[in-house]
């Protein structure tokens, strides 16, 4: 397994068209053309992952379903570009990564009336199949999540 040191190096020779920044959490920041990485080396795949990001293009999402097929498809790109810098990805670290997304995507679109199964009507909306009941939620990628109901 390579140091971050020679890994960070490689990847900016490699990539020169992005910006990679050391930070406390790994993130690609469409808007400033950024990978943002920390240096813990059992890490690696998750700069791999937002590398990935960066080379698809992913910027936006619109509905929650679109966020766990952009996140598929950069875990896919991720175990291919890391296979050429000797670190592999297995299966099973994706999926157990995939299920935090399906967990917050649930949890999201979790009726806060009945706790039935609701649907995402626009990027922050939601409606309960189930009792009709409309709530909206905050971002919650990276803090708690929050449904506020409408009020009648």
């Amino acid at each position: 397994m390579p140091s971050t040191i020679s890994l960070i190096k490689n990847l900016k020779s490699d990539f020169p068209q992005f910006i990679f920044k050391r930070s406390s959490i790994f993130l690609w920041s469409h808007s400033d053309n950024t990978i943002y990485y920390t240096d813990k080396k059992d890490d690696f795949r998750f700069l791999f992952h937002e590398l990935a990001h960066a080379l698809l293009g992913h910027a936006d999402y619109g509905r929650d379903i679109e966020l766990i097929a952009m996140e598929r498809q950069a875990w896919d790109k991720a175990k291919e570009i890391a296979s050429s810098y000797d670190v592999i990805i297995d299966d099973d670290y994706i999926q157990d990564n995939l299920d935090t997304y399906r967990d917050w995507m649930h949890e999201r679109s979790t009726c806060p009336n009945c706790s039935a199964s609701g649907m995402q009507i626009s990027k922050k909306n939601y409606q309960c199949l189930a009792c009709s009941h409309k709530w909206h939620v905050n971002e919650a990628r990276t803090c708690a999540l929050r449904r506020y109901s409408y009020q009648k």
